[in-house]
């Protein structure tokens, strides 16, 4: 069969952005989520089911799906991130369907650019965790709950299908799951409603069956830190990370040229588009706004887990939009001329990123590079809390210190790796190398994304848990660990 001219862009677009998810998977360190994912997927089937509800906060799918893939590809880098790399993949015909459906072919293949290119959306597609999942399985919710809406008979049991395996994903899927159920329970007829209401109770179900899973994961402390910070700021990052991405170099530039661009779209769309295409627009607006608005609602409430990545699942609506008024027939060349420079900022923004450690993700690889094999037994003070997760993935052996007792060590390594935050560009301490009596400077590395101090004894010291954790570099919790050389290990 020969391809149409369309689907030859289509073919080349997801290509080009398999290629820019898939050649860069390894150089980027995991970080603390993503160890704990990497510990879990270690473990065997038993140890991943009751590991799931006392380090995870999110459902267990992605985990099932890792955990069978990284048989057979193993639980390196390039191993457990393939998976979002091929899910983040599969969702740039996804955006493609949802644009042509709802406004234009010519949409479709800008948003599936958009999709192919969007620094974001590489991002999630190579970290070791649900986010690729979730956009995925959320943009196929969207996609058969708009055949649904027509009438499609077939698309109310796909709908149920994939919007169950979203909520099994991520729980913010609840927020495009349920309004799309409420469209559908109020606007069909009786005999349709009959179908939606089964369709809809089959997921309800499903939500109803995770519910003890979700109260369990509450107590967990993972996403603590975002009703920590102001909602203000986090919520003024949301468009500008969707645009692009979280950190660069250039990221002032990228954002005034993305933005702008994006400014234009919408003018776009109002002045030069058809009546149709803005209805189908306006849809994809009304998918965006309640995807990301009602969890607004939610935080102002008190329950605020509000980032980008938490409501990353309005990523495709959002570039609909975009797109919608980028392929405007009446924009003559502007609005393909625009997609292109819209495209450009986004690969020049991933570029960037993977061309400059610090900002990237948090550098444990290096860090253990740096500490290389222990020849006597160390201590080791790790910034931040829980770095015996991702540090333990490339540096063997490491214990935790005894909590109420003493440990003698010839060597103390002070390490802090910089952690990266919404909206901020990590950057490790830089404190004067702290005096303990007995030992000496041998080693101090200030890398872009961490600090490694080590002091050398000629004998073992006593050291207690305090006095370790008063050498940490900055305020804070930190760990406390013991590595013994290698021919010490049990």
């Amino acid at each position: 069969m020969r391809l149409t001219r369309p689907q030859l862009i289509l073919l080349a677009v997801v290509v080009a952005g398999a290629a820019v998810r898939f050649a860069t998977l390894d150089v980027q360190s995991f970080w603390i989520d993503e160890g704990y994912t990497v510990r879990l997927l270690r473990m065997d089937l038993g140890g991943l089911i009751h590991g799931i509800p006392r380090t995870e906060e999110t459902p267990p799918l992605y985990y099932a799906l890792a955990w069978l893939w990284t048989r057979a590809f193993g639980t390196g880098e390039v191993g457990v991130r393939s998976l979002s790399a091929l899910l983040g993949t599969a969702a740039i015909p996804v955006a493609y369907v949802l644009g042509r459906r709802l406004v234009s072919e010519r949409a479709g293949l800008i948003a599936a650019a958009l999709a192919a290119f969007n620094p974001l959306l590489v991002w999630y597609s190579q970290e070791a965790r649900a986010y690729a999942l979730l956009v995925l399985l959320a943009g196929l919710s969207m996609l058969f709950f708009l055949r649904a809406r027509k009438g499609d008979e077939r698309a109310f049991v796909r709908w149920a299908v994939v919007s169950a395996l979203a909520l099994a994903t991520h729980y913010f899927a609840i927020f495009v799951v349920v309004p799309e159920a409420g469209w559908l329970l109020y606007r069909h007829s009786a005999r349709a409603g009959r179908r939606t209401a089964w369709a809809v109770a089959g997921v309800g179900a499903v939500g109803a069956a995770l519910l003890p899973l979700a109260i369990e994961q509450s107590g967990n402390r993972g996403a603590r830190f975002i009703g920590d910070t102001d909602l203000g700021p986090r919520l003024v990052q949301i468009p500008k990370q969707f645009l692009v991405g979280y950190d660069s170099p250039s990221e002032v530039a990228f954002t005034v040229g993305a933005g702008t661009i994006a400014a234009i779209a919408l003018v776009f769309l109002w002045t030069r588009t058809d009546p149709a295409e803005r209805r189908g627009a306006g849809i994809a607006a009304a998918l965006f706004a309640a995807v990301a608005g009602i969890p607004l609602v939610v935080a102002l409430a008190g329950a605020d887990y509000l980032i980008a990545r938490s409501v990353i699942a309005a990523w495709l609506p959002f570039a609909v939009v975009v797109a919608a008024g980028l392929a405007a027939r009446r924009t003559r060349i502007a609005g393909p001329v625009l997609a292109t420079a819209l495209c450009a900022i986004f690969l020049a923004a991933v570029v960037e990123v993977e061309a400059n450690p610090e900002f990237q993700r948090d550098d444990w690889r290096g860090a253990a590079r740096a500490l290389g094999p222990p020849r006597v037994t160390r201590a080791l003070v790790v910034r931040p809390l829980n770095g015996l997760v991702p540090l333990s993935l490339y540096t063997p052996n490491l214990q935790r210190f005894p909590e109420s007792g003493i440990a003698h060590v010839a060597e103390v390594d002070l390490l802090a790796v910089a952690v990266r935050r919404a909206g901020q560009t990590p950057r490790p301490p830089r404190p004067p190398t702290p005096r303990v009596p007995g030992f000496r400077l041998v080693l101090r590395l200030d890398r872009p994304t961490f600090t490694l101090i080590r002091l050398r004894a000629p004998a073992p010291v006593a050291f207690s848990l305090r006095r370790l954790t008063n050498l940490r570099l900055d305020p804070g919790p930190v760990d406390v660990l013991v590595q013994p050389p290698a021919r010490q290990a049990p």
